[in-house]
């Protein structure tokens, strides 16, 4: 069943739009404003993001940032704001489609259908992710030979390598995984790190795929 997230601050849109997806076989959680939306989505990794960019406490723009920064789960932007700017914006900051309010159910069930339709073909690329002699397949949450991680282990490895090549910043992970109350708890990321490594790379002393970059963060190199 896909997971959707929808954000508004707007109750009656929250609802509507609940009862029409779960009705459609959805399954649906909703988030009033932009901070919730962030917690939800790292928490239930939704497989759609549903997002207004009018929200109370953060512009959905930064929404959209927050989660780029680790996810490229689909973000399908629902908006009142018709201007073209407004939609250049949405889409350079990493969303995948826009619609503006006032929308037709039927409309946007199609545009819902289109962007996971290629979001499957991106998540087909997530099952076989080689690390040293292990396949790790994000989708099914498994790594070959049996091998078994931990929920925190996980959520490390999915930021990372969900980010080719991308230098992830330590307080970020730490955000992410733990909260923005551990943003310096940096030995919790040396510890997951030297166990994942010990687990996953060949060599765990010199690692070629979960790489270190001192005093700033952590990089998956394919």
């Amino acid at each position: 069943m896909t997971k959707v997230l929808v954000v508004d601050d707007e109750p009656q849109i929250l609802r509507a739009l609940r009862i029409n997806l779960t009705a459609r076989h959805y399954e649906v959680a909703v988030a009033a404003d932009g901070s919730s939306a962030l917690r939800q989505a790292a928490s239930w990794h939704p497989d759609l993001v549903l997002l207004d960019l009018g929200l109370p406490d953060l512009d959905g723009i930064d929404v959209i940032h927050g989660l780029r920064g680790w996810t490229r789960v689909p973000i399908l932007v629902l908006s009142g704001r018709a201007g073209n700017q407004d939609k250049i914006d949405a889409l350079d900051a990493g969303a995948d489609d826009y619609v503006t309010k006032p929308f037709g159910i039927e409309e946007l069930l199609a545009r819902i259908r289109a962007v996971t339709r290629r979001a499957g073909v991106q998540e087909a690329e997530l099952a076989g992710i080689r690390i040293g002699e292990h396949t790790v397949d994000l989708v099914g949450k498994t790594v070959s030979g049996g091998l078994r991680l931990t929920p925190t282990e996980w959520h490390i490895l999915e930021i990372l390598l969900r980010n080719p090549g991308k230098l992830i910043p330590q307080r970020y992970l730490l955000t992410e995984v733990w909260g923005s109350k551990h943003v310096k708890e940096t030995h919790y990321l040396r510890q997951y790190l030297a166990q994942l490594r010990k687990k996953l790379e060949q060599d765990p002393a010199h690692p070629r795929h979960l790489i270190t970059e001192p005093g700033m963060g952590y990089r998956y190199t394919p």
